[in-house]
């Protein structure tokens, strides 16, 4: 596909996503909208871990320790899952093509692990295992194919971080001395593999909930040092805080999340920044509930999605206002560089975003 034919197909998307929002469901109903496409994945597992390669390609790591890959855009699942996985509790993937996976086990102690794979899911090796009883791994992000860090809650009263420089065939501990002090019952949340994010060959963030206060984190070295800012998301309690973070660049972000307990209100479940993260303004119109994924339209400036049981929103303007467009159950979304973007969640439900309804 050519570099003017994909510009031209996210062209497309988001004049057709912007229509969708501005119309009444009376307006939008006889005119081609898009929606997510279920594509059966043959399984009960839930999925919270997402890898988008491409439209046609796309990782999914879950429950009962299940991996997933598709290379024909969802019509087929091979199951690739680690031999004797059953137990072990996958809550992200990162791919870089249909061949290299690295996946997150979570869990308190020797059940927190990643494994890696270089074959398409036909052998797996184990690049970590905790051995920390007080540890527990959430979610991890890459820099690029040799540089990423995981993310771990606080041990001894600090945020603990994993560092790879080999695309994820061994991992260290960072020295906790550049991490600020974390919050007391401050946590983050192994939703969807989105508790920390990256951009760029540096810059990451973590989003954190449970404190008195929802905090994100920013490290511009590579998870080294880190500052820390208040986010409008509110917490106060282990169900609530920021749930799941997006940048398309150093400078733009997008924070959601919410309570997510179900039944209860979330009134204030998005935010965004401008400045990296280091402030950050409450959505003037947020998701009218908890969400727990978030993804930007790639190569868009303004659009973005966010997920959650409860349904999708849509937003046009950069995250100011989110508007729903579906109300099946998701808990994490991903887009690919070449604009298809997939999201996943319980019973087996895998989707990608698609054209609908004539």
């Amino acid at each position: 596909m050519t570099s003017g034919t994909v510009r031209r197909g996210l062209a497309a998307l988001a004049a057709v996503v912007c229509g969708l929002v501005l119309q009444t469901p009376a307006q939008a109903a006889p005119h081609p909208s898009w929606s997510w496409e279920v594509k059966p994945a043959g399984t009960d597992a839930r999925f919270r871990g997402l890898a988008a390669v491409s439209r046609s390609t796309a990782w999914a790591a879950g429950t009962k320790g299940t991996v997933l890959l598709t290379r024909d855009g969802g019509h087929r699942w091979h199951t690739v899952s680690p031999p004797g996985a059953g137990a072990l509790e996958f809550r992200d993937v990162k791919a870089s093509d249909a061949r290299h996976a690295v996946v997150l086990a979570i869990g308190e102690g020797e059940a927190s692990r990643i494994l890696r794979t270089d074959d398409a899911g036909r052998t797996w090796t184990e690049a970590f295992r905790n051995t920390d009883p007080k540890a527990f791994y959430d979610c991890m992000t890459f820099f690029d194919h040799r540089h990423g860090i995981a993310l771990g809650d606080p041990v001894d009263g600090r945020f603990r971080v994993l560092s790879t420089g080999d695309g994820g065939r061994s991992w260290h501990v960072l020295p906790s001395a550049g991490m600020p002090p974390a919050l007391p019952g401050e946590a983050a949340f192994a939703a969807s593999g989105q508790c920390v994010v990256s951009s760029g060959r540096h810059d990451a963030w973590i989003a954190t909930g449970g404190g008195a206060v929802s905090r994100v984190l920013h490290s511009a070295d590579r998870g080294r040092t880190w500052t820390a800012s208040a986010a409008p998301v509110p917490a106060g309690d282990p169900a609530r805080g920021v749930f799941a973070l997006a940048f398309r660049d150093r400078t733009h972000g997008l924070a959601v999340g919410g309570d997510y307990r179900a039944g209860q209100a979330s009134p204030h479940a998005a935010a965004l920044s401008r400045d990296g993260g280091a402030t950050w303004t409450e959505a003037g119109l947020p998701p009218a509930a908890y969400r727990s994924g978030a993804a930007w339209l790639p190569h868009s400036r303004t659009t973005a999605l966010a997920v959650g049981p409860t349904g999708s929103d849509l937003t046009t303007d950069g995250g100011r206002s989110w508007h729903g467009f579906d109300t099946g159950s998701y808990d994490t979304v991903v887009c690919a560089p070449d604009g298809g973007c997939w999201a996943a969640g319980e019973k087996g439900r895998i989707a990608r975003l698609g054209r609908s309804g004539r």
